[in-house]
């Protein structure tokens, strides 16, 4: 999708592209840690026929730059993959939530170990993803292009807030159980029948 993007704004080498998704701050979107990673995407792209070379370019002591340009079934499926994940929220099976369906396996001052951890942690991403953001901003770079940091700022937010008071209720004992209170809870939903 970003690549795409990237075509779609203007006709582009693969070198712009990883430069671009660095200078935007996309790196936290899609793993591009090598420029090896956005060539393969091309290729992808390309098998798909959703880009085609436009041009190549040669200047004198530079290896020679292949651009690259969108087709209109690019720009077709673009729009509509655009518009699906705009607009259809999908089923993600995030990690956390599984881990808090059965989060009863583990004692209670385990749990609230493990939190705390996770709480220090998305604390500093926020922190962290703020100061890149206000960085890319006095940069010029504008809102429009970071609505996604934005995003994952408040899920941020709303986690860290959550996760604050499922550790308060976890420190005051008025979430707990025990070995005894699971096997109870087990024999009551037995066979269907709970009350």
């Amino acid at each position: 999708m970003v690549i795409l993007s990237f075509v779609v704004e203007a006709p582009s080498h693969a070198y712009r592209m990883h430069e671009l998704i660095k200078q935007r701050g996309k790196d936290n979107v899609v793993n591009v840690a090598q420029r090896n990673s956005v060539y393969q995407t091309i290729a992808q792209l390309q098998a798909a026929e959703l880009i085609r070379v436009r041009e190549t370019q040669q200047e004198e002591g530079r290896p020679e730059r292949v651009i690259y340009e969108i087709t209109p079934l690019g720009k077709k499926t673009f729009h509509a993959w655009l518009e699906g994940m705009l607009g259809e929220p999908r089923r993600e099976f995030n990690e956390f939530p599984a881990a808090l369906a059965t989060v009863m396996a583990l004692s209670p001052d385990v749990v609230l170990a493990q939190l705390l951890r996770r709480r220090e942690a998305q604390k500093q991403q926020l922190t962290h993803s703020s100061a890149i953001m206000k960085e890319l901003q006095g940069k010029g770079l504008p809102r429009l292009c970071m609505l996604d940091d934005e995003y994952k700022q408040v899920l941020l937010k709303a986690e860290i807030k959550w996760l604050d008071g499922l550790i308060a209720q976890l420190e005051s004992g008025e979430i707990s159980w025990n070995e005894k209170w699971l096997r109870k809870l087990a024999a009551q939903f037995e066979g269907g029948q709970h009350d």
